[in-house]
């Protein structure tokens, strides 16, 4: 009887254990990332980082969709009573949303495609070619990624000016559709060294330093030049690296404004997004000074102007986000 009852005990110790080792594992699991306690963890970071992020954009869309009501009622925060289209319809007046997107467009997509052809040249060169003090311009292009750009913009604007003067810049900036100071902030991208040139050679250079050695050997013994190579094998097989940089490319052009100021003039032609988003404000002021305009509408305009700008960009990653994650983490950029 005693033994029957310390059978009983141990039984009943053991299943005792038992349950309190599948609640430790529920809880901290058996590695430390599959419990529940971290998980809780990874979405509450993810969850407020989120909110860190979208809560700007959420305040954006709610304001510029507020009736003047909704926009003098305390009570109205995020969710307005009625939509109202009115804020959209006078920031597009006021962006001159059509022809300022297109050209925005037309920069932005010139530049990137200049950019993945030029730096994916410098980026074979660096990683597959030997060359005379090969080292010495690698650390030459690390200190152009370093540099600030307000250190070299005077310089760089004389240099403009200078050669503004040749007739072929300017044979150039009509067959690219653009004013000849458009076709300067073109021309650095066409070299590699537009908006973080330096930047997009290293990733090149990185991806091309990951294949495999024996495709080159093999195109070589075909009978390949190094330019067949690249055209013919390397480049093909760049495509995850074509897409960072040309994402990366029309994000920063689509939005870059210093640029734009330094080296844009003139009243006759049309000005990026970016340059009609920077004039808004005191186009709202002169509307609020002559009364077209009340002084509590500017904001939702504002946010209105703001949202039709980070749309397209919005819209291109959305569109491209399972393909530029992969290619991130093909090019070496998480290394």
């Amino acid at each position: 009887m005693l033994a029957r009852f310390k059978e009983m005990k141990v039984h009943r110790h053991l299943h005792a254990e038992q349950w309190v080792r599948r609640i430790r594992y529920l809880i901290l699991g058996k590695e430390i990332d599959k419990g529940l306690l971290f998980k809780a963890f990874i979405y509450l970071i993810l969850t407020t980082t989120a909110y860190v992020y979208l809560n700007p954009v959420i305040y954006m869309i709610s304001t510029m969709l507020q009736t003047q009501k909704d926009l003098l009622d305390p009570t109205v925060i995020l969710i307005p009573t009625k939509i109202y289209y009115g804020h959209l319809e006078n920031a597009i007046t006021a962006l001159k949303y059509s022809a300022s997107a297109w050209k925005s467009f037309g920069l932005a997509i010139t530049t990137a495609v200049f950019h993945c052809v030029s730096c994916a040249v410098a980026g074979y060169a660096f990683a597959r070619l030997n060359f005379p003090l090969k080292k010495f311009w690698l650390g030459c292009l690390v200190v152009t990624l370093i540099m600030p750009a307000q250190v070299i913009i005077l310089p760089t604007i004389i240099f403009i000016s200078r050669i503004k003067q040749y007739a072929f810049f300017e044979w150039l900036s009509d067959s690219l559709g653009m004013n000849i100071s458009y076709a300067m902030l073109v021309l650095p991208s066409l070299f590699g060294h537009g908006i973080s040139g330096a930047l997009f050679v290293i990733i090149f250079r990185q991806f091309f330093l990951t294949q495999p050695k024996e495709l080159e050997e093999a195109a070589k013994i075909d009978g390949a030049s190094a330019f067949r190579t690249f055209t013919r094998v390397m480049f093909p097989l760049a495509k995850p690296a074509i897409l960072v940089v040309f994402l990366f490319t029309f994000i920063w052009v689509w939005n870059d404004f210093y640029y734009l100021k330094m080296y844009i003039s003139g009243s006759n032609i049309t000005y990026p997004l970016a340059f009609e988003v920077s004039k808004l404000s005191s186009q709202i002021a002169d509307l609020i000074l002559n009364g077209e305009m009340l002084e509590n509408e500017a904001e939702p305009v504002k946010m209105a102007a703001s949202f039709l700008v980070i749309l397209p960009p919005l819209l291109l990653y959305a569109v491209a986000q399972k393909w530029f994650v992969e290619s991130v983490e093909r090019t070496g950029i998480v290394e």
